[in-house]
């Protein structure tokens, strides 16, 4: 009895410490915090003139903290619901996707996509963990305005391959043996999301990120473009408010847990989360993981964001669009932007945020 008493009460500290748990259902608590936000204001919200371009815009930025909002700001017009354009956050939330579906035993990592998606079976030697580490060895440049002319991606959404995205990848060469080599690109991307219907039952695809996790999740806000052939753009073109792009980090953040259902296995989070270590650094730029991007080193570097814990891990999208999960802080950050040149920096705005969060109450 001696030895079952503190059982017991080990159990009943588990059992409260999860009751306590703050979750947006169905919309965010705020905490009031003695937090001063004005270095982190002053960097993300800088003064422009009229007249000015370029420079640092944000859109919306949000702090969750504990499963509760310590900070929320939004410049006009984007407010709390506007359902903003993630750009290539969207891979991220695809990854997301895809994890709920393998929880659900309809693939594996190793399985080669053209199981999936028939068109790829000129690439038969490229598997579905090749497409998530961006590493399908397929030819293609990833440039955008400022080199459109031989840009593969540019193609893709906006002329010759707009009508079927993925079909368009499919149809490249293949520059490498697949999985040796890190190379960024949005058709990886949109092969998944094609291949993604062929894991389905026949009609289950138009609702399928709903049903599997954007409803769960009680997200309300999403759009999802798809192509011509009804195949969502999973690079480029989900829209969500900040506030529920932030359920998605809070699922991360809590190893694929949704209250009491594991709603993605928590070995698919790792999964993300693990460093593809096939790829050269650039500095202040994250490093690959499973279609998420992570402050991990690579051997022989240091890590991207010096100022933030090696454990830091991101979706990230062109313009500036971020959803910064760090989990020794319990901290989900959504960053919405417009940013038209290279002066917003991710280790800065990191470092301003974690200087105001130690500093409270001081």
């Amino acid at each position: 009895m001696s030895v079952l008493k503190p059982l017991l009460f080990m159990l009943s500290m588990a059992v409260a410490a999860a009751w306590a748990e703050d979750w947006p259902e169905p919309s965010w608590q705020l905490e009031n915090t003695t937090i001063d936000w004005q270095p982190v204001d002053a960097y993300a919200f800088p003064e422009r003139s009229s007249s000015e371009r370029s420079g640092v815009r944000t859109d919306a930025l949000l702090i969750i903290r504990d499963g509760r909002i310590i900070h929320e700001r939004y410049a006009a017009p984007t407010t709390a619901r506007t359902a903003h354009l993630t750009w290539s956050v969207s891979k991220s939330v695809l990854a997301t996707l895809l994890g709920v579906a393998q929880g659900e035993g309809r693939f594996q990592l190793q399985d080669p996509v053209a199981r999936f998606y028939p068109p790829m079976q000129a690439h038969s030697d490229i598997r579905l963990m090749d497409l998530l580490h961006w590493a399908s060895g397929l030819d293609w440049q990833e440039d955008y305005e400022y080199a459109p002319l031989k840009s593969s991606v540019v193609a893709m959404l906006y002329t010759r391959g707009r009508n079927d995205m993925a079909g368009y990848t499919a149809a490249r060469g293949a520059g490498e043996p697949a999985g040796q080599r890190f190379l960024y690109s949005s058709g990886d991307s949109n092969v998944l999301a094609a291949a993604l219907r062929g894991m389905l039952e026949p009609g289950a695809y138009a609702d399928y990120p709903w049903q599997a996790l954007f409803t769960p999740l009680g997200i309300d806000s999403a759009v999802w473009e798809r192509d011509g052939t009804g195949t969502y753009v999973g690079s480029s073109y989900l829209y969500l408010s900040a506030r529920d792009l932030a359920r998605i980090g809070l699922l991360m953040l809590r190893e694929g847990r949704w209250r009491d259902r594991q709603l993605v296995p928590a070995d698919w989070v790792t999964f993300n989360r693990t460093l593809f270590d096939k790829a050269e650094p650039v500095p202040g730029e994250a490093n690959p993981g499973g279609h998420w991007w992570l402050n991990r080193p690579l051997p022989g570097s240091t890590a991207p964001w010096p100022d933030a814990p090696p454990e830091t891990y991101a979706a990230l999208g062109h313009w500036g669009q971020a959803l910064y999960v760090l989990p020794a802080q319990n901290l989900v950050i959504v960053r919405y932007a417009d940013d038209r040149d290279g002066r917003y920096n991710h280790n800065e705005f990191l470092k301003r945020v974690l200087a105001a969060v130690a500093r409270e109450g001081q």
